[in-house]
């Protein structure tokens, strides 16, 4: 993982990201375990406060639970759930901006999708109904 922090956020929203978007990456799955908070901290040398709080944040999500003496294992559903809150947040904050972009560069839908088919990691969406 990068271990490059940004300014626009906490340190623990952005541990907490990283862990969210292990989960929609399958990296982690439901019943995994989560990296133990002090192999977190060491790994990125942080307070180990930080990853317990970033943890406890998703823990409040209901993504992550804890099994008192075992650590903290991603929920069942928490994947589904995040696909859902994640989808409202990009369609909310972050699509308003690329649809004006597409549209300021006069982009079509055919070159739009001829350029999502060159991407090695891109997989053909499903259709929802």
């Amino acid at each position: 993982m990068d271990s490059e922090w940004h300014d626009s956020q906490p340190i623990y929203r952005q541990l907490r990201d990283r862990g969210v978007h292990m989960i929609l990456d399958g990296v982690l799955k439901e019943g995994d375990p989560l990296p133990s908070v002090r192999n977190v901290a060491a790994e990125f040398r942080v307070n180990p406060l930080t990853v317990l709080k970033a943890y406890q944040q998703m823990v409040d999500e209901q993504l992550v639970e804890t099994r008192r003496g075992l650590g903290m294992f991603v929920k069942a559903g928490a994947r589904d759930l995040l696909l859902k809150g994640e989808r409202q947040k990009f369609l909310k904050e972050e699509w308003p901006r690329v649809a004006a972009t597409i549209q300021r560069l006069g982009l079509t839908p055919k070159e739009l999708l001829k350029a999502a088919a060159k991407r090695p990691s891109s997989k053909p969406a499903k259709e929802e109904r």
